[in-house]
């Protein structure tokens, strides 16, 4: 079973970021992956929502010890003990791919760990915050650095960013 992660911006978002988040989450159940998140507010609520809606599986990867900070739609909270940065590491380690959705430093922050741990990435670039700035900074267009260490992958659509993770992690 394919594990997507899902990482992008926490706390309010605007309706169209709920409407694509929710989308994501739906589509990543109705292709038969698992969804693990942060597990908390914002892009990680709304993806879980759309998958728990399509009877899909959600893991929340939290940061901390309790509970509490999980989202409503969370089928497997897993509490880290750790705070959101070493909680991200978990995050990206236990998943296939990973599905960036606009963000801020944390999400920039699992980005380049997802690049250091060669974790194919794709980012739905007109989600708006980083994922609408990474390519313009990317080396040569698709790599964190000059290493070359995992191409970015850039999508327009839910539909392509799946189709993209999908064809990734199935090489």
């Amino acid at each position: 079973m394919i594990r997507i992660g899902v990482i992008g911006q926490s706390g309010d978002i605007p309706k169209e970021l709920q409407q694509l988040a929710h989308d994501l989450g739906e589509e990543i159940a109705l292709r038969g992956a698992v969804l693990l998140t942060g597990g908390t507010n914002g892009v990680m609520e709304c993806a879980s929502r759309g998958a728990k809606e399509a009877n899909g599986l959600v893991v929340g990867i939290l940061p901390g010890d309790s509970l509490d900070r999980a989202n409503q739609y969370i089928d497997i909270p897993i509490s880290t003990g750790l705070s959101f940065d070493y909680r991200s590491l978990i995050l990206v380690h236990s998943s296939d791919v990973l599905i960036m959705v606009a963000g801020g430093n944390g999400t920039l922050g699992e980005l380049s760990a997802a690049y250091l741990n060669l974790k194919p990435v794709v980012i739905i670039e007109p989600s708006g915050g980083w994922a609408k700035k990474v390519r313009s900074i990317a080396y040569e267009d698709a790599y964190l650095d000059e290493r070359k260490s995992s191409k970015l992958d850039y999508a327009q659509t839910v539909k392509e960013a799946l189709d993209i993770a999908f064809n990734r992690v199935n090489c």
